[in-house]
């Protein structure tokens, strides 16, 4: 049973705007009633199937939902007179306890702007979470608003008419369509409520000050400075003029639009400003001061209440406790930053402010430029998962760059990146990860998991290149920003001094990059424009006395060499030729060239668009062949499993959990749970002593395994496992050893030993598991992860790379274990991971990939009660 409180939802609406969903309470009795009293004759009969009498009794079963048998949301706007409700969406269960009749009215005023659609989502995703199967609605046949929202939502519906009621009944399992069609829903919403940031007619400023040194000043005076295209109005206590601009105490002063207001006060004085921003119209906030979650219980509270009153008129926030932000198009600097951020086609979110302005430094200097600078701050609503969906969009930006933090929904972001990395380069940073969760695990899955696999499964199967730098960052960027993507990994260096040529090499080689032979074609020709002496091997080395000129002729032959995808220049200054010489002369056969061209120029001056130092040059370009290697890999799709008993699984959890709130599964539930989704597991028995350990193996063949049946025991590091068993006797004796209740198995031999299993990230999810498996499996490690759900991709990578592919594909002369065997029980363990939270370590090890099946030998499972994570904010 969920509390009342617990049932908060914020949604956003087709055009930009907000709404909140919560539960009905009994304080909303006059609220609810007076929402039924607007509503026309029309609505009201539609909603009952009639027009029943209008009082407390007809609202009274909407109130106080206890989210098992009922459920009730009412939608809230703020109004003159305080919270105005403007939608009711409800569900009661049948007999049929897997089935909810459903139904919703939206106020008359607010039809049409798409509130059904996302109560009717709501309520689904809140009536599945109390085990309900499918949604029942009866609506009358005349009622086509209705059954549009329904046939809108994205559940795949049926409908049977009789009488003039409408039947729909519909599934709440969400499918990958489903997922896709929400995901298209807030995207557009997203999109249409960020315009007012990017390309404001009018921004205000709180706390504009005319005194030298303010935050809000300086802000202010960034913004005329800067060339803002728009109109910018200083507020204060006083209304006193800045900037030459004049000064009001209240938006209710200023006649023109303001579409972006800027807070730069005491955090304690923040709402106030902020409602009145509200009351003007202002959709776009951006609230500077610190004094929120940052400091504590008191201004976490305080974030809290102002979400809720942003929330409440549909509007959006950036920060608190920012930067601020600055966007190229209308010439906006609304930040502190000492000076303008350079124009550009880069958008960049951090949430660090300090990050962002170490990064203009950089990239400044390296010639790049933005065409969006966002500081997020304490990200209470506007977060890089929204900044991406904007981004996606905006013709202006070519690349996005990332600092991060934490993650506020990563699977979303997932899904998202993975869509905008096909468009558009993602570069990311992110800080705060650590391998202390891991400390703690159980398993040999749980302990090869941690923050880092999750965030570099994410972005591996996302597209998005992680720096760990923030040279690094800069390095990326500039190579995607002016060259082309390598079309493989093939490079050819080109050098006037042998050392600095040397070091490029072997930075090329720690970057996965390969050096290649130069073709006799390309050799041939490169003798007739370098000096004899040079040696053209790669690194082709043009010697000390390289001139402009020798650069301008040497690099169109290798450049033409079918055998190079890339080439990375280097130049040390000589006594007789001047860096930027070299530079503009290699300057020129980048232009138009279809390969990467990538200068380092090792000077004391930088030189634009020229890497100093030859292992940032090779670690970027390696990047960019990741990029070029991941937009040729299929997007690939989440295949259906339809072999799969999840009622049969859920019973096993609840049992388990109906005593305790943490426990490893005894054997023969482990098994129950394993079937039913379809994971092959080696027959087996349970046996309470030496005899029935005897007998068991009898049926079950020799050579035989005992091993310790204790929930959840490393058997291996305990002594509880014995191997080969030639005999009964052997058995007997084995049984006896280890003691107590004991498991019996036949020995499978041959194959390949892997690990393969699922773990509970706390923020990220299920992740999936897959390696080098048997008593080595932490020693050895290079166990590979990926979030779920997996793509056929996904999977058929995890099971084909590092040591773990190298033994599927048959180590040593090996036979070739069964790869598609294999990549089945990786997807079937992405099910049941994101099925049931509940399962916390589900550790396959060993797993035997054998040449035409595969199957685990050894298997332990945790589970652990699991509560839905609580987010306000759903898109």
């Amino acid at each position: 049973m969920r509390s009342e409180t617990s049932v908060v939802r914020d949604v956003i609406l087709p055009e930009g705007t907000t709404l909140r969903l919560r539960a009905a309470t009994k304080d909303d009795a006059g609220g609810l009633l007076a929402f039924v009293e607007r509503l026309s004759p029309e609505s009201l009969y539609f909603r009952f199937h009639g027009l029943p009498p209008v009082g407390p009794r007809l609202v009274e079963p909407f109130l106080d939902p206890d989210w098992n048998e009922r459920g009730a949301l009412v939608g809230t706007l703020a109004s003159e007179a305080g919270e105005r409700i403007v939608a009711l969406g409800t569900w009661s269960r049948l007999r049929d306890r897997s089935v909810a009749e459903a139904a919703f009215a939206v106020d008359d005023e607010f039809q049409g702007h798409g509130i059904g659609t996302r109560l009717v989502e709501q309520l689904a995703g809140l009536a599945a979470a109390a085990g309900i199967e499918r949604f029942i609605a009866e609506v009358l046949s005349a009622n086509l608003n209705m059954l549009r929202v329904f046939e809108h939502v994205g559940f795949a519906i049926t409908r049977e008419l009789e009488g003039g009621v409408v039947e729909v009944v519909f599934p709440l399992a969400p499918t990958e369509s489903y997922r896709e069609t929400v995901d298209s829903r807030d995207h557009l919403g997203v999109v249409a409520s960020l315009g007012p940031f990017f390309s404001p007619r009018g921004v205000a400023v709180y706390g504009a000050s005319p005194r030298a040194g303010t935050i809000g000043g300086l802000v202010f005076r960034n913004i005329v400075e800067g060339g803002f295209t728009g109109d910018a109005y200083p507020v204060n206590r006083r209304g006193e003029d800045v900037a030459g601009l004049a000064g009001c105490t209240s938006l209710a002063e200023v006649s023109g639009d303001v579409d972006l207001a800027v807070f730069c006060l005491p955090g304690e004085h923040v709402l106030e400003a902020v409602s009145d921003a509200l009351a003007k119209g202002v959709r776009a906030l951006c609230v500077i001061s610190a004094g929120f979650a940052e400091i504590g219980p008191e201004g976490t509270e305080r974030q809290a209440r102002l979400l809720e009153l942003v929330r409440s008129h549909g509007a959006r926030l950036i920060g608190p406790n920012c930067l601020g932000i600055a966007v190229a198009g209308p010439k906006l600097n609304a930040t502190f930053a000492p000076r303008a951020f350079p124009p550009g086609r880069i958008g960049f979110s951090s949430q660090s402010g300090a990050l962002g302005l170490a990064l203009l430094e950089r990239s400044d200097a390296r010639g790049l430029g933005f065409s969006a600078f966002v500081s997020i701050g304490n990200k209470a609503d506007v977060s890089s998962n929204d900044l991406l969906e904007f981004w996606e969009e905006d013709p202006a930006t070519d690349m996005v760059l990332l600092y991060l933090e934490s993650f506020g929904n990563p699977r979303k972001f997932g899904r998202l990146a993975r869509r905008v990395s096909r468009r558009k380069p993602i570069l990311a940073m992110k800080s705060g990860v650590s391998r202390g969760g891991a400390r703690a695990a159980s398993s040999h899955t749980a302990a090869l998991a941690g923050s880092e696999a999750a965030v570099e499964a994410l972005f591996r199967q996302a597209g998005v290149i992680r720096a760990r730098t923030v040279e690094e960052l800069v390095d990326v960027a500039a190579i995607l920003s002016t060259e082309p993507l390598p079309r493989g990994r093939r490079v050819a260096i080109v050098t006037n001094a042998g050392g600095p040529g040397i070091l490029c090499a072997d930075a090329c080689e720690a970057a996965g990059l390969e050096l290649v032979d130069l073709s006799d074609g390309t050799r041939e020709l490169l003798t007739s424009v370098v000096p004899a002496e040079a040696s053209l091997s790669n690194p082709v080395d043009l010697l000390g006395s390289a001139t402009a000129a020798t650069y301008a002729n040497a690099l169109p032959p290798i450049l033409a060499d079918d055998e190079v995808d890339a080439v990375i220049v280097l130049f040390v200054p000589a006594a007789e030729v001047t860096a930027a010489d070299v530079a503009a002369s290699i300057a020129n056969v980048r232009t138009g060239a279809e390969k990467p061209v990538v200068p380092v120029i090792l000077a004391a001056e930088t030189q634009p668009g020229s890497f100093p130092y030859p292992e940032s040059a090779a670690q970027a370009l390696g990047r960019a062949a990741e990029r070029a290697e991941w937009l040729r890999r299929p997007a690939g799709t989440v295949p259906r499993i339809d072999t799969i008993d999840r009622g049969r699984a859920e019973a096993v959890v609840r049992t388990a959990l109906a005593t305790a709130d943490d426990v490893w599964l005894a054997v023969p539930a482990v098994r129950e749970l394993l079937h039913s989704y379809g994971i092959p597991i080696v027959p087996e028995r349970v046996a309470d002593g030496p005899a029935e350990a005897a007998e068991a193996a009898c049926e079950l063949g020799f050579p035989a395994v005992v091993k310790s049946a204790v929930p959840g025991a490393h058997k291996t590091e305990s002594g509880g496992v014995a191997l080969d068993l030639p005999d009964e006797d052997a058995v007997a004796s084995a049984a006896s050893r280890i003691g107590g209740s004991v498991l019996v198995q036949p020995m499978v031999s041959g194959g390949v030993e892997l690990l393969a299993g699922v773990v509970q990230d706390p923020v990220f999810g299920p992740l999936v598991a897959f390696g080098p498996g048997g008593i080595y499996a932490e020693l050895i490690g290079d166990a590979g992860f990926r979030v779920a759900p997996l793509t056929d991709v996904d999977a058929e990578e995890l099971v084909s790379i590092g040591k773990a592919g190298k033994l599927v594909g048959g180590f040593r002369g090996r036979p070739a274990a069964d790869a598609g065997a294999l990549t089945d029980l990786i997807h079937r363990l992405s099910r049941l991971g994101e099925d049931f939270p509940e399962v916390a370590e589900l550790d396959l090890n060993p797993v035997v990939g054998l040449a035409d099946r595969c199957v685990a030998v050894d298997a332990r499972v945790r589970v652990r009660r699991a509560e839905p994570p609580q987010r306000l904010k759903t898109w």
